[in-house]
């Protein structure tokens, strides 16, 4: 049995993924000092061909204490938005974010079966915001979800065509991309203060050397030496090590 290929020639209908293909590219092809900010706006670049009834799109990442930290926003209204669910304690994005199974929310804000009437009577009234579509991120992840996307509509059939699919697998990426970003940023984090501790080990021992060489002092005296001249001049260890050893010549 052999399955046909296509050739370099033919043509393929990319038209649902292009958006994911491009967002994909765009992710993969970030500078590395783009951070979590950088992922995000590309993913909120992405959001109008992937859910094009959206008229506001924010991203909200959840912290410790369970607030909600708006990382990045394509007008003020969702920014107003995200800081109004928190004010009241409910909205859209803590639904996606805590709803078991695959997290996602949908609602007119203002209407009778919004299970968030106070945020939804505000959001519609002070911000202009009567639709939402919420997917938290990773969508299919066990709650609570460590943030959310949030599509906005100014009218309240703004959303009714949106495809959730397309909006859950865009909040699939982003989350990806966040936390591959975090693992790097925290990874490069270790790694430097491992450096930084061995740079320290090596120019402590150096100093060490210079004061059993100069004072006949043991390894265990001279660090001693180290430890108490640092304490009486509140000074860390290693400066007091690198002050031995850069100017030996002069002490």
């Amino acid at each position: 049995m052999t399955l046909d290929r296509p050739s370099d020639t033919d043509e393929i209908d990319t038209g649902l993924a292009r958006p994911f293909i491009d967002l994909a590219d765009a992710l993969f092809t970030a500078p590395r000092e783009a951070g979590v900010l950088g992922v995000v706006e590309r993913v909120i670049g992405a959001a109008a061909a992937v859910v094009p009834g959206a008229d506001v799109v924010s991203v909200v990442l959840r912290g410790p204490d369970g607030q909600l930290d708006t990382v990045a926003s394509s007008h003020p209204e969702g920014q107003q938005a995200d800081a109004l669910q928190d004010e009241v304690g409910e909205g859209p994005s803590h639904s996606a974010m805590h709803r078991d199974g695959v997290g996602v929310s949908m609602h007119r804000t203002a209407s009778t079966d919004a299970p968030w009437p106070t945020f939804g009577k505000r959001a519609a009234e002070e911000l202009g915001l009567h639709a939402v579509l919420s997917t938290g991120m990773f969508p299919g992840g066990e709650p609570p979800r460590f943030g959310a996307v949030n599509f906005w509509s100014r009218e309240p059939d703004g959303l009714d065509e949106a495809d959730r699919d397309q909006a859950l697998v865009l909040a699939a990426h982003a989350a990806t991309a966040i936390a591959a970003v975090q693992s790097r940023t925290a990874a490069e984090l270790r790694e430097s203060q491992l450096l930084e501790a061995l740079e320290s080990r090596d120019v402590i021992g150096q100093a060490k050397g210079v004061l059993m060489e100069r004072r006949g002092l043991s390894s265990d005296e001279a660090f001693d030496l180290l430890r108490r001249t640092s304490q009486d001049l509140n000074v860390k260890l290693r400066e007091v090590a690198v002050t031995l050893v850069t100017r030996r010549d002069e002490l």
